[in-house]
């Protein structure tokens, strides 16, 4: 029986979507170095996997995964107040976050330009202070009375983080974005819009 096999030397690696991968999984994981409240790259990595994961599943998978090993990570290392928040209702919020910012990240598809990113990195942190400050809220009826006092009160006590959270968005879209975009020049099998 002769069967045709393709040589070894054909077979081709896209290396795209694991690139892709390992900078969402680096950005992720240096949540475990010391950084401000809210400095984090929450917004820019759901952002990144949006923009340039070809399959929507992968793009919002693998920002999700990213941040549940950081957090797990994080849980293991900090123990006590930090492992009561995994599973909790702020937890679920910033992964509503993610996935919500990795549907916001489909419309940098084929344009992430700088202002572009600019505009969506702040959209996303906005998004990231109305959401978490509700779930914030919404999850602590001993603290913030569950009526429209107690809601401005969780969003007043939220604005000293915003700015945390703006500048870890843009900084980290910078990494990301701007990383990813000095790679392209570089491997021309990253050129494709979408990897």
């Amino acid at each position: 029986m002769n069967m045709m096999t393709r040589p070894a030397s054909d077979t081709v690696f896209a290396p795209g979507p694991v690139v892709l991968a390992a900078l969402i999984f680096v950005a992720a994981l240096s949540r475990l170095l010391p950084h401000p409240p809210n400095f984090s790259p929450v917004e820019a990595i759901a952002l990144f996997g949006g923009a340039y994961f070809a399959s929507r599943a992968w793009a919002l998978a693998v920002p999700i995964v990213a941040m549940l090993a950081s957090d797990l990570v994080l849980g293991a290392m900090i123990g006590g107040g930090y492992a009561t928040y995994l599973g909790g209702i702020s937890f679920w919020t910033v992964y509503a976050c993610i996935a919500l910012s990795t549907v916001l990240g489909f419309g940098l598809r084929g344009k992430a330009s700088a202002p572009r990113v600019l505009g969506y990195g702040l959209a996303g942190s906005v998004l990231f202070f109305l959401v978490t400050n509700f779930g914030a809220w919404l999850g602590s009826p001993a603290f913030y009375p569950q009526n429209a006092a107690g809601l401005a009160a969780a969003y007043v006590a939220g604005i000293p983080f915003f700015k945390w959270t703006v500048v870890g968005t843009l900084a980290y879209a910078a990494f990301l974005f701007g990383g990813f975009a000095l790679l392209r020049r570089r491997v021309p099998a990253l050129h494709a819009q979408t990897v």
